[in-house]
């Protein structure tokens, strides 16, 4: 995912990276993911849990230890320089370590590095975002021929139901508990209720449009495929890529009464499950990321990104 703002930064930050960066990569998010439930068995049988070992000092500092983190800052490099914004010639970014080591002069300097990256990121999102809301229409005035594809909202929004429900109907006072999956057009998947702690409850006034008003009146047990324009998604706006049509297949679990004035916190679903952990996915309004100064000892690795 990204916004405008991690867009125009990706690639200056990849180029100046800090061994700082190590404990927030992917790798580190993934493991995180795979740690075992906390939760009790049933059985009441308490598990022992196994802290590993912390390596001393001597260990994180041998040779084969530095030779490790140095390959695995190589990689977090790689990921960073793979990305769609800009390719960057790899035999040339070796070069500039090679002279930079070697104590040869950069050839140009680091304020017109990050004007001409600035600018170039600037033009590639332009290019994409057009290139995706082509894409999307395109794809919808083709769509909505097919067999079983109804229309919502014009060329804006269209359903086609994947099993039928029999329960009770969503309606915009009522609060549906949900599974889904969502994708971009070319089947790249941005988030889903099996990765991100299983079904979520969530207010209607909380979604984006095109969500809100394709899960309308399906009932309780059905499955329903929604393709939305990216008018009614988020556009140029949050931090998927810009323009994309989005696919969702839901199904809906249940459903419960909106509760009557302002939640005292985000938590929701069955399981208490925060919103933020569902990857954002259904605010109408993201908040965007304070553009900051670049500054060589403060950056992330831009998350690796699909094209649209």
């Amino acid at each position: 995912m990204l916004s405008r703002n991690m867009w125009k930064n990706g690639v200056c930050q990849a180029a100046m990276l800090t061994l700082s960066l190590l404990p927030a990569s992917a790798f580190a998010v993934e493991l995180a993911k795979a740690e075992p439930s906390q939760k009790s068995p049933a059985s009441d049988v308490k598990k022992e849990v196994i802290t590993p070992k912390k390596p001393t000092k001597e260990e994180l500092f041998s040779s084969d230890s530095i030779n490790k983190i140095s390959q695995m800052y190589g990689h977090l490099i790689m990921k960073g320089l793979d990305n769609p914004v800009i390719k960057l010639n790899f035999d040339a970014v070796i070069q500039g370590m090679k002279d930079g080591k070697g104590g040869k002069p950069a050839p140009m300097t680091e304020q017109e590095y990050e004007e001409s990256v600035s600018q170039l990121q600037e033009y590639a999102y332009q290019d994409l975002s057009a290139r995706n809301l082509q894409e999307a229409e395109k794809f919808l005035k083709e769509n909505v021929k097919k067999e079983g594809v109804k229309e919502v909202e014009g060329s804006k929004l269209h359903y086609l139901i994947l099993q039928e429900g029999k329960g009770d109907t969503v309606t915009e006072d009522l609060v549906p508990t949900i599974k889904y999956t969502g994708k971009y057009l070319d089947g790249t998947v941005f988030g889903s209720s099996d990765t991100s702690g299983g079904p979520i409850a969530i207010s209607l006034k909380q979604t984006i449009p095109g969500f809100r008003k394709g899960i309308l009146g399906m009932k309780v047990g059905e499955k329903r495929r929604l393709f939305i324009h990216p008018e009614l998604g988020y556009g140029t706006s949050g931090q998927l890529l810009p323009n994309s049509l989005l696919i969702f297949d839901i199904e809906v679990t249940g459903v419960k009464p909106e509760p009557k004035g302002e939640p005292k916190d985000k938590k929701s679903g069955e399981e208490g499950q925060d919103l933020a952990s569902a990857e954002n996915l259904f605010p109408d309004e993201l908040e965007e990321e304070d553009e900051e100064e670049l500054d060589q000892d403060d950056f992330e690795i831009a998350p690796e990104q699909q094209k649209g």
